[in-house]
């Protein structure tokens, strides 16, 4: 005998019902999640339990940035204060978000191999990378549009990392002038790179980067192909402010389309907005190694590119010439591999084999991620939504104490395991688990 069909319209008047009962209120539940969760179909049953589960363990949000235990105690203060479509575009992966949850399963399948009986009185978390000093092995991975998430966006980020003695990124699409940024950051800054259909428009962002003094630019090879970001265009939905107010056209589409496409709407992107018109020089087709060799040739700052994650296209990188790479698949949010960026890290690694700079991102959020990161091999580690969720909850001191936490949290493993600096952190004390 079959089992009958779930009417839909029936649990809408349940929930219809519940939303008018007190009982809801006096148990502290929220009723959007639930409208969503039963208002909206072809959900997939993992996202069901998510909501679900949301609407019945709220967490205690923190009052202060002090109050954190951990970097995860900003992320549900971060989305209780933003507008839907900003934590959409903060939060979203693409697709199911898969890869965004493959980020972070994949360091089970590391262990640590800890050795005892070592002084482990003094922790030196400095590093040396590029000829600059680091206070520790976090780089502040670019990220845009901050100002979507604080008022202070990109300024308070560098004040923060400067702070910290930390690397910090800029992205092209920042809603911060460059050299705004690196008067805050009170040092040079690297620059993010999306490329433009028009390489005199590339070229000239990469003159002004020079001119500001940054080192290093990044090109960001991983969002050509765009996104299927529907987490992003789900929490857009049930927003209910005018988007055409801040933004030209309608809603933005950040992503979706990818490539030199990113943003419609580049008011607010300084670095997009102050291009200068001059005589077109298009593109043929999307970028290539042929274009990577361009833009060495036209800067004269070093070349790292993100999103690198496969042997074979990091043995390519190093014989075109680039000084490094970020081993990325932005933070799950540009394909759905359900490949965490730790477990491409060890082929990267081996196929640069110590002829260029790995840094690692994508879903790091303890001290234990970061030291595994390191035992395989990355000089530094990108860390990228947890700063906004302290940025968005309460500004500088929010970012700061995201900082701060991860550096502690990684200064203990490190007790713990027996290293007293990031280079004596090697592949000897990382196994792989065995199920």
């Amino acid at each position: 005998m079959s089992t009958p069909m779930a009417d839909p319209t029936s649990r809408r008047r349940f929930l219809r019902f519940l939303a008018g009962s007190p009982f809801l209120a006096a148990a502290g539940l929220e009723v959007a999640p639930l409208m969503r969760l039963f208002g909206q179909p072809g959900r997939g049953p993992r996202a069901a339990m998510d909501l679900v589960q949301q609407v019945v363990q709220e967490p205690q949000l923190i009052a202060s940035a002090r109050d954190a235990l951990d970097v995860f105690d900003f992320e549900p203060v971060a989305r209780k204060k933003l507008p839907p479509a900003h934590w959409g575009y903060l939060a979203t992966g693409t697709d199911d978000d898969a890869t965004i949850r493959a980020n972070r399963d994949g360091f089970t399948r590391y262990e640590l191999r800890p050795r005892r009986l070592v002084d482990v009185s003094h922790i030196d978390t400095s590093i040396q990378m590029q000829g600059a000093r680091w206070d520790a092995p976090l780089v502040v991975c670019p990220i845009g549009s901050q100002k979507a998430f604080h008022p202070d966006g990109e300024l308070a980020v560098a004040r923060a990392a400067k702070a910290k003695g930390l690397l910090q990124v800029l992205s092209t699409v920042a809603t911060s002038s460059i050299e705004d940024v690196t008067a805050a950051r009170g040092a040079p800054v690297w620059f993010q790179l999306y490329h433009r259909d028009d390489w005199n428009q590339t070229r000239q962002m990469l003159k002004r980067a020079e001119k500001a003094g940054s080192p290093v630019v990044v090109l960001t090879v991983d969002l050509i192909g765009g996104s299927n970001r529907l987490t992003m265009l789900r929490e857009r939905l049930s927003d209910t402010r005018q988007c055409a107010a801040c933004h030209m056209g309608g809603p933005p589409m950040p992503g979706i389309r990818g490539g030199a496409s990113l943003v419609e709407d580049v008011r607010r992107k300084p670095m997009l907005a102050d291009l200068v018109p001059g005589t077109a020089i298009p593109e043929v087709g999307t970028p290539t190694w042929e274009f990577v060799k361009r833009l060495k040739d036209a800067t004269t700052m070093k070349l790292f590119i993100k999103g690198i994650v496969t042997q074979e296209d990091a043995e390519l990188a190093v014989h075109h010439g680039v000084d490094g790479i970020f081993v990325s698949n932005h933070g799950g949010r540009a394909d759905n591999t359900l490949r965490a960026t730790i477990t491409s890290l060890p082929e990267v690694v081996a196929g640069v084999r110590s002829r260029a700079t790995v840094i690692v991102d994508s879903g790091f959020r303890r001290g234990t991620d970061i030291f595994k990161g390191l035992a395989l091999g990355a000089t530094a580690v990108g860390i990228g939504r947890p700063y906004i969720w302290g940025l968005a909850s309460f500004g500088q001191e929010g970012v700061e104490t995201v900082f701060a936490l991860l550096r502690r949290e990684l200064e203990m493993v490190m007790r713990q395991a027996g290293t007293t600096s990031v280079r004596r952190i090697t592949r000897d004390y990382v196994a792989v688990h065995k199920a």
